[in-house]
């Protein structure tokens, strides 16, 4: 009897080690919406939240499809988030097309 406890705390202790931790791509301070015109696939609009649903930047991305099923295109949006994160904090002041995720991606 000692020995099925004992089996069964070790199993459930062991369940604990198998929690999923949050990918890298997601950030902890913020989110961000893709918006996608479905009939022009290369315009998009990309707004980034802090955890309190504000606004705190807003691009308008022209010619370029984005793919969010790569792990590269997620990191450049949390890249972005962070980056306007910390311009937010400073100034407490949402802004709109200063073209950071066009450089973050390589588009110029």
């Amino acid at each position: 009897m000692k020995k099925v406890i004992l089996f069964i705390a070790l199993g459930l202790f062991s369940l604990t080690g198998l929690a999923q931790r949050l990918p890298k791509y997601l950030s902890e301070k913020g989110f961000w919406v893709v918006e996608t015109n479905r009939h022009q696939l290369k315009s998009n609009i990309v707004y980034f939240y802090n955890n309190s649903n504000e606004l705190i930047y807003k691009e308008k991305v022209e010619g370029v499809v984005l793919r969010l099923n790569k792990r590269r295109v997620k990191m450049n949006l949390k890249k972005v988030l962070d980056q306007s994160l910390l311009a937010y904090e400073q100034q407490k002041k949402g802004r709109e097309n200063e073209m950071l995720l066009a450089t973050a991606m390589g588009k110029r």
